[in-house]
């Protein structure tokens, strides 16, 4: 389904069309459901005759066949039970997992600014916790609600059948508790859904300080995470209270109208026996209905509480697949081919949320193969001119093209394999050294891996390590150097190999004698490419083409590294206050 089929359709209708790839599991489900209720509808049956018929009539080999009957239908029973929890459970499951498969799915297709806006443990619990509900309601739900009509409708007719005066006030007392039950219900999904979203806020809470528990350390700030932390368990421990207070009445009103149906059953068949008009063994059979009654009454209060709770979760899975891409290709949109590399930045504005403005009116032409560096202070726009060319946002005004193509009428897809970045924040996955460098072109051979990694002059310190390629690097590569880590996010894009290159202090974290084996390797690969290289150690840019540098986000100087030495501007005093600190540092 589309983002617009989302937004079409109602929840149940979107929760009932995941049934259908498994339409055969949900039949199993559904017919033993059945045959468990024929055979509990069937059983009031039997006592009667015995009761009426056999026993009377001394026809006792018949009432043995009969209970020898009835004891191969329990075990057919039991074994429909199996079938109902094993299948139908599975049926569950694989629903829960379809749905969560699209909505990775379609949060892997949404644009920066949503993870800008929304947080990790905000976004886990929507895709692990959120679900785990839907399992039982898409087991038990349909399974319920069919099984418990069928039986409350059967009952009714064979009751009806013995003495239909006595259904009467059993069947006036179902629509007085079926409204009770829905009111109650409405009332139990409001308070189940805000029970969600305030036990959301402690998984965020657990994710921020696992994540950070490195720097929590740093700063004995342990305390302080754990006031945090008991704040926030604080939260959960109240956060069920109005769910469980409105679980509790709708149980307890639920439970006296199951409980009476017993005292009308017996109340008026006690009358009709005593004028005569009704036989005791009839009202026996009245009262072992009113058990097989009472189960399906049950189960339909407990679906009450199913359906709130899952619907609870669902509302909010349909909540993020009812998010559109602020990002997304255009109608028609075409691949980026035969990459030249030429970027035109044309008077270019942008603004994050419509209203921080951090580039004003920039305009910029890159050559084919230019190796251009930017510079300037920190918050002036470089990065965020750089996360606009291989689109990550959308500019506010004007536009971007590259080789003559506007960067709105490329498929995204097309763009992020031409366009490699290296940030200075390296992200590395949870996985081996050799796994992690494959990202940048994955089922890339071994030999092609090595060969990247001694690009990167990081092959040595692979081979020192015990298990060589096949290292753990730990959560976020925590089990690595600094440099160790930039120099792996740099294979990584030389593996990649793109004819366009981003590269954001990408020798930020290495050793003096490092970045120059990797600024030398750089230069190798810059050979033929079209190179940004955001740099804050104007040391690293020297043999850059093109210098600018951006302030308060505008380019204001471009030039050579000479050309902008003698023009004595931001290039320059940059310039010479490193040359100053690095003086007094050698001093």
């Amino acid at each position: 389904m589309t983002t617009k089929d989302y937004q079409r359709l109602s929840p149940l209708m979107i929760f009932l069309r995941y049934f259908k790839n498994h339409k055969f599991l949900f039949t199993i489900d559904i017919l033993c459901a059945t045959g468990i209720a024929a055979i509990d509808l069937a059983f009031p049956l039997v006592t009667r005759s015995a009761l009426y018929d056999m026993l009377p009539n001394q026809a006792y080999h018949t009432f043995f066949t009969v209970m020898a009957v009835v004891f191969g239908c329990y075990l057919l029973r039991s074994g429909l039970n199996f079938i109902v929890a094993y299948y139908g459970h599975t049926f569950g499951i694989r629903v829960e997992a379809d749905i969560r498969r699209d909505l990775f799915h379609h949060m892997q297709e949404l644009s920066f600014d949503f993870y800008d806006q929304n947080r990790t443990g905000k976004l886990m619990a929507r895709l692990t916790s959120d679900l785990f509900e839907l399992t039982e309601l898409a087991h038990h739900g349909p399974e319920d609600l069919l099984t418990s009509i069928l039986t409350i409708i059967g009952a009714l007719i064979v009751m009806a059948s013995i003495r239909w005066q006595l259904v009467i006030p059993v069947a006036l007392t179902i629509p007085v508790f079926l409204i009770v039950v829905m009111a109650m219900r409405r009332r139990l999904g409001r308070a189940s859904a805000a029970a969600k979203e305030k036990t959301g806020h402690i998984n965020q809470e657990i994710e921020s300080s696992l994540s950070g528990i490195r720097t929590t350390k740093a700063f004995a700030n342990e305390t302080v995470e754990g006031a945090r932390f008991d704040a926030a368990n604080q939260v959960y421990k109240t956060s069920k209270r109005e769910f469980h207070k409105a679980m509790g009445l709708f149980n307890s009103t639920t439970e006296f109208f199951l409980c009476i149906l017993n005292v009308i059953v017996i109340g008026f068949g006690g009358w009709f026996v005593m004028k005569g008009s009704m036989d005791y063994r009839d009202l026996l059979t009245f009262t072992l209905y009113i058990s097989s009654f009472v189960n399906p009454m049950r189960k339909l209060s407990n679906f009450s509480e199913l359906f709130a709770n899952g619907f609870a979760g669902l509302n909010r899975f349909v909540e993020v697949m009812r998010t559109q891409p602020t990002i997304a290709d255009s109608e028609g949109a075409l691949p980026l081919q035969n990459v030249r590399g030429e970027i035109a930045v044309d008077h270019v504005s942008f603004a994050y949320d419509g209203n921080l403005a951090v580039l004003h009116d920039v305009s910029l032409q890159v050559s084919p193969g230019e190796t251009l560096a930017i510079v300037g202070p920190s918050g002036g726009g470089k990065s965020t001119l750089c996360q606009l060319i291989p689109r990550f946002y959308d500019v506010t005004s004007g536009s971007i093209s590259i080789d003559g193509m506007d960067i709105r009428q490329i498929t995204q897809q097309s763009l992020h394999e031409n366009v490699g970045i290296v940030q200075q924040d390296v992200f590395l996955f949870a996985d081996t050294i050799f796994e992690n460098i494959r990202y940048g072109k994955p089922g890339a051979t071994m030999e092609e891996v090595i060969e990247a990694a001694k690009k990167a002059e990081i092959y040595d310190d692979i081979l020192a390590m015990p298990d060589g390629m096949q290292t753990y690097v730990g959560e976020r590569g925590t089990l690595l150097s600094g440099g160790q880590k930039q120099r792996i996010a740099i294979a990584r894009i030389f593996l990649k190999n793109p004819p366009i290159l981003i590269l954001d202090e990408a020798t930020s974290a290495l050793d003096s004698v490092t970045e120059a084996k990797i600024q030398r390797a750089f230069d190798n690969l810059a050979v033929g490419r079209t190179t940004l290289i955001i740099a804050h150690r104007l040391s690293t840019i020297r043999s850059a083409d093109r210098i600018i540098s951006i302030a308060d986000g505008v380019i204001t100087e471009c030039g050579s590294h000479e050309t902008l030495l003698k023009t004595d501007g931001i290039y320059a005093q940059l310039y010479k206050t490193q040359n100053a600190l690095a003086l007094s540092a050698m001093q």
